[in-house]
């Protein structure tokens, strides 16, 4: 079953495509197309109404002479259902219609009826014009007024354009003219960015230094029983926001133990140095009592 499908022919090998007659065809032959009636006409010949839409099968042909800007106009030949009489219509490229040739009158042909209501109105408005002279007047009067309003929007329509061009002129050039401008603009913006973020950076890890008291033990070096005076650098790390902790609560728990025994016995042996035991006020006399 496959052999049915096979789209190559054999040639042999004597085969001569020159040899081969060819045929004559005349230069304007008919064809034969499928079609429908392109309106609804009635035979002349047996009053027969053939509706829009009927099929026929017709002939076409070229009409000799005739064209329309250059497009061609054909012609096609049916027959009546009713009388088999030969009825013959063609294109008509003014119209964008068809238009009825020989054996059938067609029943309405718009662009007719609008031709007929022009040339009924122009005549009116001549007979009218020359009967009143205002009416003259004013129609001559109205005519002006449309002819300036077309100019003024044909005016409008010019200086839109003439405008859009310049527009378009503009943008070429700064096209073509601001590319490095515009890259330079990109680089300037990239680094204010960068140097933002390294400011961020910076506060978020900030370097604070923390002096030391007489007495506290060195962070720095790691033992507990030195003293210096020697200010401590201690890095802190925090969330960025608007509350800063205290340095006192960033030191790990064995150092604030150390510093606080230490700054209590400092407090003690001062005042077991100065002799001081302590202080009484005794209300309503004004005298200060020391023991």
């Amino acid at each position: 079953m496959a052999e049915r499908k096979v789209l190559n022919k054999y040639f042999p090998p004597d085969f001569d495509p020159s040899l081969i007659p060819r045929r004559k065809v005349p230069k304007n032959s008919q064809q034969v197309v499928r079609l429908m009636a392109p309106f609804s006409m009635r035979c002349n010949t047996c009053g027969e109404y053939i509706y829009k839409g009927k099929k026929f099968n017709a002939r076409k042909e070229t009409v000799d002479g005739e064209e329309y800007y250059g497009i061609k106009i054909f012609r096609f030949y049916i027959k009546c259902t009713l009388c088999s009489a030969e009825i013959t219509f063609k294109t008509d490229p003014k119209n964008t219609d068809y238009a009825a040739e020989h054996g059938a009158m067609r029943n309405f042909e718009p662009w007719r009826e609008e031709e007929a209501v022009e040339t009924q109105d122009r005549l009116e408005k001549l007979e009218a014009e020359e009967n009143n002279p205002m009416k003259a007047l004013e129609n001559r009067t109205t005519d002006s007024k449309r002819e300036m309003d077309v100019l003024d929007a044909l005016q409008d329509i010019r200086a839109r354009n003439a405008r859009n061009e310049r527009v378009g002129h503009s943008v070429d050039l700064l096209a073509n003219i601001g590319v490095e401008e515009l890259e330079n603009e990109e680089d300037r913006e990239r680094k204010r960015l960068e140097e933002e973020d390294e400011k961020l950076v910076r506060d978020v890890f900030s370097k604070v230094t923390m002096p030391v008291r007489p007495g506290m033990p060195s962070i720095a070096s790691g033992s507990g029983a030195s003293e210096s005076d020697t200010p401590v650098t201690v890095t802190v790390k925090r969330k960025a926001d608007d509350i800063e902790p205290s340095l006192h609560s960033l030191l790990p728990e064995s150092a604030r133990t150390q510093i606080t025994a230490k700054t209590t016995t400092s407090l003690a042996a001062k005042k077991q140095k100065l002799g001081i035991k302590g202080i009484k006020i005794v209300k309503g006399k004004g005298k200060a009592v020391v023991k």
